[in-house]
């Protein structure tokens, strides 16, 4: 099969690997369809992957059809899917409590081990939803925006609550509209004007422009000094997540939805002072899933703005290298595998 493997940092090549050997007792065999472009990708492409062994087949946000099926799974051959790439060991702490996501064994499609940037992947059965009538392509971007969906449900906010997102990427933006979605009041905050911009006039959010002026500042007059009730800090940036934490208002909650390899450093009066709840969420759960793929369906998530660049497979090695440091209007990447 056709695979694209990112040989060592800054080396991506299409090639030829053996094709999957026939799927395990609770496994099936999915012909991939569509892979979306995550900044783990590019990360991995540039050496920034801290816990990453080379070679490796990239790709987690997937979408295919069954094409073979181990013993005791009761999926249909030809069944589309969206593929939850986060594999569960089932019996650790987080896993007898309900929560794979945190799984101590994790493992990550296309990170700790190859990814679905090929023609076909094994994946256990418990990992496969139905895509339910959405298109192959919509099914592939199920997984990002979970991300931002399991964060909003985990804040368990109040509708009308403010909120500001920091960080307008694909995460991000997943972040806002499921917490819009959810009834909050929302605000992105970035220092990116440009997408700023794409968030103001294409998907109708206020908006804090961070290379304007001081953030605090902004923060301030946004909210008459008071900050936020709900912040989500989405940007994957130390000092971002840091400063974060003066944007929270009085008995307020901070989101990290995405994550850091430093330290996180905060003043403790602060925080005290405040009684601020602090959380972390991490990847997403089936129940995020379903409610992504409702919800595209419904028409809330406006994914046709959001998918702004499409390549396919064998055209994947030029273009994930050239969309790494070009990202001008670049907001989500999707690979097309088949049609």
């Amino acid at each position: 099969m056709k695979a694209v493997v990112c040989r060592s940092p800054g080396e991506l090549v299409l090639e030829d690997r053996p094709a999957p050997s026939r799927p395990a007792p609770g496994w099936a065999l999915v012909a991939v369809s569509h892979v979306g472009i995550c900044g783990t990708d590019y990360h991995i492409f540039e050496g920034k992957h801290p816990f990453l062994a080379y070679p490796r087949i990239m790709g987690h946000e997937v979408s295919g059809t069954i094409i073979e099926t181990g013993e005791g799974v009761n999926l249909d051959i030809g069944e589309p899917v969206i593929i939850n790439p986060y594999l569960s060991c089932g019996k650790c702490i987080a896993c007898r409590h309900g929560k794979p996501n945190c799984c101590v064994r994790i493992e990550v499609l296309g990170v700790h081990r190859d990814g679905a940037m090929c023609d076909q992947i094994l994946v256990p059965a418990q990992n496969l939803y139905a895509a339910d009538g959405l298109s192959l392509a919509d099914a592939a971007a199920v997984e990002f925006l979970a991300i931002g969906a399991h964060a909003v449900r985990r804040a368990r906010a109040d509708p009308g609550t403010p909120a500001l997102v920091i960080g307008a990427g694909p995460i991000g933006l997943g972040t806002a509209i499921f917490a819009r979605i959810a009834g909050l009041d929302v605000t992105l905050l970035d220092m990116s004007s440009e997408r700023l911009n794409f968030a103001a006039t294409e998907l109708g959010f206020p908006t804090l422009d961070g290379s304007r002026g001081a953030v605090p500042e902004l923060v301030g007059q946004a909210t008459s000094g008071e900050g936020y009730d709900m912040v989500f800090d989405a940007t994957g940036n130390t000092q971002s997540v840091q400063s974060a934490f003066a944007h929270v208002a009085h008995g307020g909650t901070l989101v990290l939805v995405s994550v850091v390899k430093d330290d996180i450093v905060f003043s403790d009066p602060e925080f005290h002072k405040r009684e601020m709840t602090l959380i972390g969420s991490r990847n997403a759960l089936r129940a995020d899933f379903v409610h992504v793929a409702a919800s595209i369906r419904s028409g809330a998530v406006p994914l046709a703005k959001l998918v702004t660049h499409r390549t396919t497979l064998a055209d994947t090695p030029r273009d994930l290298a050239r969309w790494a440091h070009e990202k001008s209007g670049l907001i989500k990447a999707v690979i097309e595998v088949r049609s």
